[in-house]
């Protein structure tokens, strides 16, 4: 029977039918996490498949057109609309249902545009519906083809226009001038980074406050964990959703995932998008062994991965963390994590950022299937000669995810000052590195903002505001230690900008001196002395014109000084002037 539908009515994206084509809405919508969604065909009747293909029907086959086809399985299919480049567009599949979808079907489609061909993994997401997101890169027409083991879901073809970029939507960060980060488009991306492990374990009301808090804050990337932890928010909500058929504590089907749980996270990553936030999604961690998602088998963990990918990777603002402080997790070895790192890469079309987060042990990072740096190491950022170590172990880019906690834990992890948080963002600043932000306060009636989100509760956040104004005005190519092992304070272009930091020290003066790389004499610098707590830029009156003193160093024309205040948490800001008295600039190339 099969067969001989198959030769009846071989399967097509569109009738040929106008009057059928007709019915099909042209332009697509948007669903509830902003995600541009393939109209969908309403489902065929035998009679109106009967007349599409009525014409072109030869007459001896007429007979068994009216006896087969009430048995042919309706299906949904999309027919062409418009998304934006580097946004989702998600065809959307009616398919079969019985059995276990998770493991039985496999879906998939190849986008080209005549240029790129693009293959794309899909996934179940319950009651019968599959779904393939494709993130497109360029714009003007793209078209796709279905590729699936189940007749209901192959074969589907159509096209849609993927429209420019708005404003805002810069594309999926990547690495830059190997050490540094920027948008796909070339926009720099200056990381001020903080955790919110379990914000989507809370309940709505705290997660919405959680997403107000944000949208005022300086913080561009969150770190979260995917699958739960122990710990309940207050000691009394239990998570609201768990990813696998089942109850808790262990009564899982850990071949059937629960499409509520991430249908929620992916909303939360789509809100976080719209805030300009970099979702770092961390896929296992080792808090969770009540609930046995750390003790999966190989081939669980992979369908849990190829899973996540399939769902996650549209989203521009996805980075994946393979792991929190992976070393506590006993039950895999280094051989799993590899395959971890391999699976995600080879799965992601995208090519988005990789990572891991250790404990005690330091993952080798010079693997190539990770992109950039992410350590659990504060003394590394008490003074920037250490954390510029990394950078050239590596040549990668360096972010020190997590340099302890400012709050007033009782654990030596969670009581850091304001001001040391602070000291620890420009120590790792000036070190060409980058730095990531920690709230571990215990407010009454709430939780800490590092474990559930929330508020704020400490005094750093207004300053790392502060020091990501400075470094949004700095260098598109980034801050790169200038001489760095002679003078561990300065980073900067050569020639063109200088960010010095003179930490817990109290300087009372400062000669302008510059190191010898890109200057020359007669050049003009102006020179602004910050105070990184009090978050104020007081300018130097006149300009500082370089002559040359050694073989390493110019100096001030008139051999000129600045005075400063004698107090810690001081840096200096030096510019280049151009001919117009105003700072020159470098701009990055955009496409």
């Amino acid at each position: 029977m099969k067969t001989l539908l198959r030769y009846l009515f071989p399967l097509r994206a569109t009738p040929r039918n106008s009057s059928l084509n007709s019915r099909l809405t042209a332009a697509a919508t948007e669903n509830h996490s902003g995600v541009a969604v393939a109209p969908k065909m309403r489902s065929w009747s035998a009679g109106d498949l009967a007349r599409d293909w009525f014409d072109r029907m030869p007459r001896r086959c007429l007979f068994f057109v009216g006896v087969s086809l009430f048995g042919v399985t309706s299906l949904l299919a999309a027919a062409p609309g418009t998304v934006e480049k580097w946004s989702v567009f998600e065809l959307e599949l009616k398919g079969p249902a019985d059995g276990n979808p998770f493991v039985d079907v496999h879906v998939g489609a190849t986008f080209t545009n005549g240029k790129a061909t693009v293959a794309v993994p899909g996934f179940y997401d319950g009651d019968g519906i599959y779904r393939v997101r494709f993130m497109p890169d360029a714009t003007g027409e793209w078209h796709y083809e279905t590729t699936s083991n189940r007749w209901a879901l192959t074969g589907k073809t159509g096209g849609f226009t993927v429209t420019p970029a708005t404003k805002g939507n810069h594309g999926p960060v990547r690495v830059h001038n190997t050490f540094h980060f920027a948008y796909a488009d070339g926009t720099p991306f200056k990381l001020i980074g903080t955790t919110i492990y379990n914000w989507l374990d809370t309940p709505e009301a705290w997660q919405e406050l959680t997403l107000k808090t944000l949208a005022s804050s300086p913080f561009n990337k969150a770190r979260m964990l995917l699958l739960p932890q122990q710990n309940s928010f207050r000691k009394e909500f239990a998570p609201p959703r768990w990813p696998y058929a089942g109850k808790p504590p262990q009564d899982w089907d850990f071949t059937r995932f629960n499409p509520d749980y991430f249908q929620h996270y992916e909303k939360r990553i789509a809100q976080l998008r719209d805030l300009g936030i970099e979702a770092d999604v961390i896929l296992f961690n080792p808090y969770g062994k009540p609930w046995g998602f750390d003790s999966l088998d190989a081939a669980a963990d992979e369908r849990y991965l190829r899973y996540v990918v399939a769902r996650f990777s549209a989203y521009r603002n996805v980075w994946w963390s393979i792991a929190n402080e992976f070393d506590f997790l006993r039950t895999k070895t280094m051989a799993d994590w590899d395959r971890y790192f391999q699976i995600v890469q080879s799965a992601d079309p995208y090519d988005h950022l990789r990572s891991i987060h250790n404990g005690a042990l330091i993952y080798d990072q010079n693997k190539p299937w990770v992109t950039h740096v992410s350590i659990q190491n504060g003394a590394a950022v008490e003074e920037p000669g250490r954390a510029e170590m990394y950078r050239d172990v590596y040549r990668k880019p360096v972010v020190y995810d997590e340099v302890k906690y400012e709050g007033d834990s009782t654990f030596r992890w969670g009581n850091l000052s304001a001001q040391e948080m602070v000291h620890r963002f420009w120590c790792g600043t000036v070190a060409g590195t980058y730095v990531g932000h920690g709230d571990y306060f215990h407010a009454e009636n709430a939780d800490t903002w590092t474990s559930f989100g929330g508020e704020l509760s400490g005094q750093s956040e207004p300053r790392l505001a502060f020091l990501k104004k400075i470094l949004d005005e700095s260098p598109p190519e980034g801050l790169d230690p200038i001489d760095k092992w002679q003078d561990v304070e300065t980073a900067g272009q050569p020639g063109s900008y200088y960010l010095t930091y003179f930490g817990k020290a109290t300087p009372a003066t400062w000669t302008f001196q510059l190191y010898k790389n890109g200057v020359a004499d007669g050049q003009k610098y102006s020179v602004e002395i910050i105070d990184t707590w009090a978050m104020t830029i007081t300018p130097v009156a006149g300009e500082f014109v370089a002559k040359k003193l050694d073989s390493y160093h110019f100096v001030d024309v008139n051999n000129r000084s600045v005075t400063l205040p004698g107090k810690p948490g001081i840096a200096l800001r030096v510019r280049r002037l151009g001919a117009d008295g105003q700072p020159v600039k470098t701009e990055l190339p955009t496409d």
